[in-house]
């Protein structure tokens, strides 16, 4: 049976090359479903759970990895983010009316317009956060990632992502290599070459191959860099968890000026709904008096 909503870890044995294969499906189904997307919108929002995925997957971290686009065109917020044991959760900002500029493309230009790709690593109020920024210049998120590695010094790393809506629900795919060059080195010829020649590979993985739901991760790893020997480690596994709740609403109310959340009551109730899960959380007007008694 092919695993589903998985991180695949990997070595490449002939260059020591590190990687990590994505597979999605109901978790994309799951996220997705939450909410009625458009298809253009739903297609960029899955491309960039993945991309998460991919990107939170190649650190080590105990907190809550945060990818974001930002454009001014139809769509003008994409959001995912992951914590460190699998939880992932995503969505997605658009202009309804201006959809049709997109004329049903499904590019980071016709949806997004200019902006920028922002990822940021929270490990906790006693830690310094990480973020890196790149312009959305790709026609695909991933592709405005890979510009962002192609200028650090501090990380290389090639990408290559799918995703499409299949008679069973949405598929994604995504394989990530990287190195960790050694500033006090050189970095030998034939290093180069084994770099040259992996991204090559990388490079013609088809979308089918990464979504297609009857190929395993492990059998499209080996088709791609047999040649060159693939090691492939234990997956981990990647769910749908949202982290809202009750509590946190309530937390968050408390915190407001009592007249300002009550100018919010309609027919004397409080609605608040959760952007990535959907969940509507609700406070009557005992329910509110009881919040400030407290």
């Amino acid at each position: 049976m092919v695993a589903d909503d998985i991180v695949l870890p990997f070595q490449i044995e002939a260059s020591g090359l590190r990687g990590r294969l994505v597979r999605f499906g109901p978790l994309l189904d799951d996220i997705l479903g939450r909410h009625a997307y458009p298809e253009p919108v739903a297609h960029l929002l899955a491309e960039t759970v993945v991309l998460t995925a991919l990107l939170a997957s190649a650190l080590k971290y105990e907190g809550v990895f945060t990818l974001q686009a930002k454009g001014d065109g139809p769509v003008r917020l994409v959001v995912a983010d992951v914590t460190a044991d699998g939880a992932v959760r995503a969505h997605a900002v658009f202009d309804e009316a201006r959809l049709a500029e997109a004329e049903g493309s499904t590019t980071v230009p016709a949806l997004m317009g200019r902006g920028h790709l922002a990822f940021t690593v929270d490990q906790g109020a006693d830690t310094e956060r990480y973020q890196g920024i790149v312009d959305l210049s790709g026609e695909t998120l991933w592709e405005c990632a890979q510009h962002y590695f192609r200028q650090s010094e501090q990380l290389q790393a090639g990408l290559r992502s799918a995703v499409r809506l299949t008679p069973t629900g949405w598929r994604g795919g995504g394989i990530m290599l990287q190195r960790l060059p050694d500033p006090e080195k050189e970095v030998p010829t034939d290093r180069e070459d084994d770099w040259r020649r992996s991204m090559v590979l990388l490079g013609s993985a088809t979308d089918d191959e990464l979504t297609e739901p009857q190929l395993a991760g492990e059998a499209l790893l080996y088709r791609l860099f047999n040649e060159d020997g693939v090691r492939v480690f234990a997956p981990q596994p990647m769910r749908f968890s949202c982290r809202c709740s009750r509590e946190r609403v309530t937390a968050m109310l408390s915190s407001l000026p009592r007249a300002e959340v009550e100018s919010l009551a309609v027919d004397g109730r409080v609605e608040v709904d959760c952007e990535f899960c959907n969940t509507r959380y609700v406070f009557d007007e005992d329910q509110l008096a009881a919040l400030y008694a407290a």
